[in-house]
């Protein structure tokens, strides 16, 4: 006749420590494959002008590092980033702390202050010289990111506590598309100056004035304060930060 073992109450009480004993070992062999081998899966949430016009040079060193680690990129909203992040479904996060709602949850690593800018195609800022006057109308679109984009949320604040009207909205989820569409004069765009740098260089944009008084926007890095770094978590962050460096 089988007999069915059944822990006692101090087993039972036991029992977290053992689990706790289990996951450090099961660190330490990670952490032992990780420097030898370079293995892993590293899950990412990025802002789409971060992952288009600065992580390039990021990746490419990383992937030179840890040629056997698994990178699952996915471009992401800001707010649905941190909230990824505080729900544990991403490793890391690279986004604009503008967001706010971290608490004392996460633990962030500063990457960059950068200015943002009111664009038009030349011929289209002849007709729209400065959006500075209030109380107005004014017979061009916006062309812009979807509604919970941190930058079109600044302008949009601004255009209200000015009482300007903008003619209407195109929204689009593509940083390239919303430049091709701006410099083909069919409207104007609020973005941060380092995704439009090589357009107004060439001339093919120009920047409009305006009287919006903090016109920057920070990023970040980011993970839960409670997480186990991983060897290739912490690599990662540290070429988030000496590429940040570098631009300074």
């Amino acid at each position: 006749l089988a007999t069915r073992m059944v822990l006692t109450k101090a087993g039972e009480q036991l029992i977290p420590y053992v689990e706790e004993v289990l996951a450090s070992i099961g660190k330490m062999q990670f952490f032992e494959e990780e420097l030898a081998k370079c293995q892993g899966d590293l899950r990412i949430g990025l802002a789409e002008t971060q992952l288009c016009y600065r992580m390039p040079p990021i990746l490419k060193k990383f992937h030179q590092r840890a040629p056997k680690a698994k990178l699952f990129l996915q471009s992401m909203n800001c707010y649905d980033i941190r909230d990824d992040l505080l729900k544990g479904d991403l490793d890391l996060g690279i986004f604009y702390e503008d967001v706010g709602g971290f608490g004392s949850t996460l633990t962030t690593y500063p990457l960059g202050q950068y200015p943002l800018v009111l664009v038009a195609s030349p011929e289209l800022k002849s007709r729209c010289p400065d959006i500075k006057t209030s109380d107005r109308e004014i017979a061009v679109p916006l062309i812009i990111n979807e509604k919970d984009c941190i930058f079109r949320q600044m302008f949009e604040q601004y255009l209200r506590e000015k009482a300007i009207q903008i003619d209407h909205t195109i929204e689009l989820w593509s940083i390239p598309t919303i430049k091709k569409l701006v410099v083909s004069n069919l409207g104007i765009s609020f973005l941060p100056k380092f995704t439009v740098q090589e357009e107004l260089d060439r001339g093919e944009l120009v920047e409009i004035q305006t009287e919006i008084r903090d016109n920057h926007i920070s990023a970040i890095c980011g993970h839960v304060k409670s997480k186990w770094l991983s060897p290739l978590m912490k690599e990662f962050i540290a070429l988030c930060r000496s590429e940040a460096h570098a631009l300074k």
